[in-house]
């Protein structure tokens, strides 16, 4: 059968790599129209709300939120390779604008607004640049439990931070402690009718994703339609406070309301390229970027496997930087993909990145019309909005895994976590991203050295510790499990020389090296040492199970032509050529152990 990709031009090629809309474009049908229409009309219901609450938790006036739900999904259509990751506002990248922002321009200025569309456009540039380059790489030196223990901190602080809105009070802050501090100072000053509202909406908000579609089953609607119903309870929940409010007068008795929202689409805008203020935004900008990128992936990538489909990571890039680059001059803020609403989407049917074009023209449609209905909207019922949708981002249950699988780990987290809530996200997110670096520099730069001996009946061979094993008293064989590289070759050279110093009968150390595909420049230095000082204790050094492409790289340097030993194919082989069988022992043989000078425990 004729492969259609190879009739097909080498530049249609190359431009649908870079333009997947014009992959999935091309089998578009009926059958995913309906499903992406949908998953649309679902989402659009959902994200409705949301977006008015996440640019409230930015500290943006809330059209920003929809404005960054319009041109940056459209655009990530286009240029993203996920069929079901919802793009747009996030509450964790929200708090980060707010963070990055706060400190440098004050809330409610266009100073504001103009440093959150840099933001967006450095982020979009980052984005866009690291996926030109092909680094989507350097995501994979994030660890998932660190920023997972940052999400959750995250969380907490966008909930606290919500609490002012519940209680109509004026209240600051951007750590933990000085929300609780500030929130205490300023409760006398609570406003019990917003308290009402708030509290009224949030209980409902939960009860909603808990009781509601379990009811609306038993009353016989079908699965589908319940959930629609269901997805729908943040926009009743917005709708009856908005109804109370402006049928009650509760504006007059103090009730925050959002007010005036600009009818129509977005405007054309332009983020500021003051040097001065780039300098001040581009680490936050690298900041959630990679976070966002982080997340996104892990979504995309969950997706896509429920379908046997594949994202292309460095394409992902891409399209987010590109959304985030329309946010810029749309008027909108950092966008990322969005864990509930993407799952949300998948489940409602969405079948290509379609759904997120008609959720874009939904957005619209309802940034045209329906603003003036939200001139009596209490910020409480955002602020509930907000609290209930982030709770489900608390996660303490990697605090207990993390102890139980790795002390490492569970320190990182706990530092993260901890961090972030005392001293806020930009100091938390820098220090999980430098804790990550530092675990993975950390474990390499120790890598397991197992000594193995011959699984009798066998042509295998495992570590004498885990197995009972044969092995000879005049050879050493030790598996490397880590790729040699600067920062653990010394630790290889000091493994070496204390153990064969420490047992005088040995007088060959075999390398194994089934385990080993890179050899750096440093770690081939550390091995011509080890060769040399071997040698000057008249022991010779062999290596086997050497990978084909570890080989061609040996054979560019001098090491094979000064190594005292052999490179052999296998480690059967070696054991063969250099123990004899009648001098193959038990490991706990007593013969063995009147051998051997004295035997030092390597762990």
């Amino acid at each position: 059968m004729k492969n259609p990709e190879k009739s097909r031009p080498m530049s249609a090629i190359s431009l649908a790599r870079y333009l997947p809309i014009l992959q999935w474009g091309r089998t578009y049908d009926r059958h995913a129209l309906t499903g992406d229409l949908l998953a649309a009309v679902i989402v659009t219901i959902m994200l409705i709300p949301q977006s008015l609450a996440y640019a409230l938790l930015a500290g943006l006036p809330p059209e920003a939120g929809l404005y960054a739900s319009i041109a940056p999904v459209i655009l990530y259509a286009i240029f993203g390779t996920s069929r079901a990751l919802a793009v747009g506002p996030v509450a964790v990248v929200s708090l980060m604008t707010a963070a990055a922002i706060d400190n440098i321009v004050e809330q409610g200025t266009m100073g504001y607004a103009v440093a959150a569309l840099t933001l967006a456009g450095l982020s979009g540039a980052i984005l866009l640049a690291m996926g030109l380059l092909k680094l989507g790489f350097l995501a994979n030196f994030l660890s998932h439990p660190v920023i997972a223990g940052f999400i959750t901190a995250s969380g907490i602080l966008i909930a606290t931070s919500q609490i002012k809105h519940i209680l109509g009070v004026r209240a600051g802050g951007d750590t933990l402690p000085a929300m609780v501090v500030s929130l205490a100072d300023n409760l006398i000053a609570t406003n019990w009718i917003t308290l009402v509202i708030g509290i009224g909406a949030t209980g409902f908000l939960f009860w909603v994703r808990k009781g509601l579609k379990p009811m609306l089953r038993q009353l016989g609607l079908g699965p589908r339609l319940a959930d629609v119903v269901t997805k729908a309870g943040p926009v009743l929940a917005v709708a009856v406070t908005t109804v109370a409010v402006w049928g009650l007068g509760l504006d007059a008795k103090g009730v925050q309301i959002v007010g005036d929202v600009p009818q129509g689409l977005p405007p054309l805008t332009l983020p500021s390229f003051s040097t001065n203020l780039i300098g001040l935004l581009l680490l936050p900008a690298l900041l959630i970027s990679v976070i966002g990128f982080v997340e996104s992936v892990s979504v995309a990538q969950t997706l896509a496997a429920k379908k046997r489909q594949r994202i292309d990571p460095d394409q992902e890039l891409i399209g987010l930087g590109a959304a985030n680059i329309g946010a810029a001059f749309t008027g909108g803020y950092p966008v990322t993909g969005g864990f509930a609403r993407s799952v949300v989407n998948f489940d409602a049917g969405a079948e290509t990145p379609a759904a997120g074009a008609f959720t874009a023209i939904g957005l619209a449609v309802a940034a045209i019309a329906l603003t003036p209905l939200i001139y009596f909207l209490p910020t409480a019922a955002l602020a509930a909005t907000i609290i209930v949708a982030v709770l489900s981002l608390v996660d303490f249950s990697i605090l207990k895994r993390s102890w139980t699988y790795s002390k490492a780990d569970f320190v990182a987290v706990a530092s993260t976590i901890a961090l972030t809530l005392a001293m806020g996200v930009e100091t938390g997110v820098s220090t999980g991203v430098v804790l990550s670096i530092v675990l993975h520099l950390y474990r390499s730069s120790r890598p397991h050295i197992a000594e193995v001996g011959l699984v009798p009946g066998t042509q295998h061979f495992r570590n004498i510790r885990r197995h009972t094993v044969l092995t000879d008293p005049t050879l050493l064989t030790i598996r490397i499990d880590e790729s040699l590289y600067f920062a653990n070759a010394r630790f290889l050279e000091d493994y070496v020389a204390d153990r064969v110093a420490s047992d005088c009968p040995i007088r060959n150390v075999v390398v194994m090296c089934s385990a080993i595909n890179e050899i750096d420049l440093s770690a081939l230095e550390s091995l011509e040492a080890i060769n040399h000082r071997l040698g000057m204790m008249e022991v010779k050094m062999h290596l086997s199970e050497v990978k084909g492409p570890v080989m061609d790289r040996l054979k560019r340097s001098h090491f094979l032509d000064a190594l005292t030993g052999q490179v052999f194919l296998s480690q059967y082989d070696a054991m063969q050529t250099l123990a004899p069988k009648q001098g193959l022992n038990h490991p706990d043989n007593p013969s063995h152990a009147a051998s051997t000078c004295s035997r030092s425990d390597p762990g």
